[in-house]
């Protein structure tokens, strides 16, 4: 048992376990709903843009929370404004301004007044999370679950069919614009311990993941939320025996999880194709 409990002998790797299951929680019910609606690009694009809130907040000392929810609203505004040009794309005008804007946020993370720490909103640094974040994560935590639950008929309705949803007299906006805020509560806890580039890998990955293995819902949550915490808790494993970044050590589960679901539905795909031809 020694190589299971040597990790928890530390405070900083208990403290990130403990980070990881709350992600666990927050993606694996919400990274549902991002895939079955193809709003992964979306939690690409609003985890970039909240990258310049995030380093004015370590500039001034603000909590990195904030700073997160202002640059997420600046970002929001700016491509409903981009959107709206009749000359533009909407995808195109979505890439630029946050493209445009990640790109700010990178000028002021290496001007020569930056402190150190900058370089851990773009990585994480998981095992630096306080207990004050952990606090925080788990109430946003806990606000998405219980927004999600009170939500999830209509989440069904909208996501199978928009048009009858429309014709039962649902309103299809202020649902897409709930799962959006709720996308970027995740992001703004995710971000805290993996990063402003590795926050989406722990919330569509294991999603994507749970996905190839059942096409019913609750299964696929359930699924999701184990895979999520299974990657956490390896990469920060994988960290501490061969001293990687525990962050990327995290995506790199993620990633190693869905090809291995990936292989396993594929060789299913043909094992079932095999046994009818016969």
């Amino acid at each position: 048992m020694t190589p299971l409990l040597d990790p928890l002998a530390h405070g900083s790797s208990a403290r990130a376990l403990l980070e990881v299951v709350i992600l666990a929680a927050a993606g694996g019910a919400l990274g549902c709903w991002i895939v079955l609606y193809r709003l992964a690009y979306a939690a690409e694009s609003l985890a970039h843009g909240m990258f310049p809130g995030l380093v004015l907040a370590a500039l001034t000392g603000i909590p990195l929370l904030l700073g997160g929810a202002a640059g997420l609203a600046v970002a929001v505004a700016g491509v409903a404004l981009a959107s709206r040009m009749p000359e533009t794309d909407a995808d195109a005008a979505v890439a630029i301004v946050v493209t445009t804007v990640f790109g700010a946020g990178v000028l002021l993370a290496l001007s020569p007044d930056s402190p150190p720490g900058v370089a851990n909103l773009l990585f994480g640094s998981i095992l630096g999370v306080s207990t004050v974040d952990l606090l925080a994560g788990t109430g946003l935590t806990a606000v998405i679950l219980a927004v999600l639950w009170v939500l999830h008929p209509r989440l069904q309705a909208i996501g199978f069919d928009r048009g009858a949803a429309r014709s039962l007299g649902l309103r299809v906006l202020p649902v897409d614009a709930a799962l959006l805020g709720l996308l970027g509560l995740a992001i703004l806890v995710a971000v805290e311990g993996l990063g402003n580039l590795l926050a989406v890998a722990v919330l569509v990955g294991p999603a994507a993941t749970a996905r190839l293995l059942t096409d019913r819902l609750v299964p696929m949550m359930a699924l999701a939320t184990g895979a999520a915490a299974i990657a956490g808790a390896g990469g920060i494993y994988l960290s501490y025996y061969a001293d990687t970044a525990a962050s990327a050590s995290i995506a790199l589960c993620v990633v190693g999880l869905y090809l291995s679901a990936a292989a396993g539905s594929g060789l299913q795909g043909r094992l079932r194709t095999g046994s009818y031809d016969r």
